[in-house]
């Protein structure tokens, strides 16, 4: 996920009592492995694509970061667990030293699994030793890296679960992740969607207040938009078919010209992920292919498919600042999001009776693309040393994205967090919330 992993420079975290600490230290811990479970050893060591990486690779990068930035400097006489691991599950830190190019990532079929899974039992003991026998000697530093690196695995749990389905929809044998039959749709229509109206003017955005942020999300500032409307839910999947139907695919007034390059070189005619057999859409899902839920919010689209869809409608895509400043005024969701604690993996059809005055689906479910480019804030400060190569460079050419998606661990989201990612992206659980 390209998302900011810089830590907050908001006011010292205080450390919260050792035994908390420790028990959700453990629980973010046995999430990433639980992702797993499903999983043949063989398809851990999967990289069909750039952008994805292998579930060993994730397990074992996640499980450097603990050792790396934590245990090697505040766990008197800790050592490293194996000498080359630095060079395997090292990610993008040029100033930790070189590494596996990441389009390499894929051919590293030693260490086994068994090994990787060793490496995560001997890290994990290392930290519950510093949480529950030394706690009362540890820096504040210490406290606001320990939230970093939580933040930072449950990033890697939503990358695990895309990935995941990424890796599998590659199969020719399109194989199921969850064995069992997916629950009856909730919905068999979505409710009309509605315009709400917010007022412009003025508005304060960025993050603000006590807890844990990433720091593209800091120096709150004020900014200026002119009166909006935004729907009150996301596009879905019968509505982009309509889209598809229209000839939305063929007809380049739609779209950017980077956009309808990609159509025609891709040969796009639908979202990742869908396929056409016998005059009815399916879609490969955890459960392997299934009928596409039409109530559903429409996922895996671009950049460039989210904007064309729009343009058909003769509407536009959200600015980040005016999807902040409408998601403050209507508060999260009234009903609450999908998240990945659901394990339904999917986003989920809005209720029949939602409220047409709400705004919802705000948070989980779907990323939102907006039609913002992946800027600095004003005020913004890159942090010092190695973990500020996660944000600052990454400044330029991508899109923000908003909400949350039925992949983020509901505890990790926020109304103020920024995703980005490139405009032709779709591997994500990326949707569309109209604007005009």
């Amino acid at each position: 996920m390209s998302v900011s992993l810089a830590p907050t420079l908001a006011p010292t975290l205080q450390p919260a009592q050792p035994l908390a600490s420790a028990n959700r230290f453990a629980a973010v811990r046995a999430q990433s492995v639980a992702l797993c479970q499903p999983l043949l050893p063989e398809d851990t060591v999967v990289q069909p694509m750039l952008d994805v990486s292998p579930p060993k690779w994730h397990l074992a990068h996640t499980t450097w970061f603990w050792e790396t930035f934590l245990l090697r400097d505040y766990l008197p006489g800790y050592q490293v667990f194996h000498p080359d691991y630095a060079f395997l599950f090292n990610s993008y830190y040029n100033s930790l030293g070189s590494r596996v190019n990441r389009a390499d990532r894929g051919t590293l079929s030693r260490p086994p699994l068994a090994d990787v899974y060793a490496y995560r039992q001997a890290v994990d003991a290392a930290m519950q030793q510093l949480l529950t026998e030394q706690a009362d000697t540890l820096p504040p530093a210490f406290w606001e890296l320990l939230e970093l690196g939580l933040q930072h695995e449950q990033q890697h749990q939503e990358l695990l679960a895309t990935d995941i389905k990424y890796i599998l929809s590659s199969s020719p044998l399109a194989p199921a992740y969850i064995a069992d039959k997916p629950a009856p749709a909730s919905a068999s229509s979505a409710p009309k969607a509605a315009w709400l109206l917010v007022a412009g003017g003025m508005h304060r955005i960025g993050f603000e207040g006590d807890g844990f942020c990433f720091d593209n999300e800091q120096a709150p500032h004020d900014t200026y938009v002119a009166d909006f409307e935004l729907q009150n839910r996301l596009v879905t999947n019968a509505e982009y078919l309509e889209f598809m139907a229209a000839g939305g695919y063929q007809n380049f007034r739609y779209w950017l010209g980077d956009g309808w390059d990609l159509v025609q070189q891709q040969g796009w005619q639908a979202p990742l992920y869908w396929l056409e057999r016998d005059g009815q859409w399916l879609r490969f899902t955890y459960h392997g292919l299934q009928p596409v839920n039409m109530a559903a919010p429409v996922t895996h689209v671009s950049f460039y498919e989210a904007d064309a869809y729009a343009q058909w409608r003769g509407c536009r895509l959200p600015t980040e600042q005016e999807w902040e400043i409408a998601a403050r005024q209507f508060g999260p969701n009234p009903e609450a999001g999908t998240f990945l604690e659901s394990s339904l993996f999917d986003p989920q059809p809005l209720s029949p009776d939602a409220a047409p005055d709400q705004c919802h689906q705000l948070l989980g479910d779907a990323w939102e693309w907006t039609y913002s480019a992946y800027h600095p804030y004003p005020g913004y400060q890159k942090a010092a040393g190695a973990l500020g190569e996660y944000n600052g460079k990454f400044m330029v050419n991508q899109l923000v994205l908003r909400g949350g998606s039925c992949a983020t661990p509901e505890s990790h989201i926020r109304l103020t967090y920024r995703n980005f990612f490139h405009a032709d992206k779709r591997w994500q659980f990326t949707g569309i919330r109209l604007a005009r």
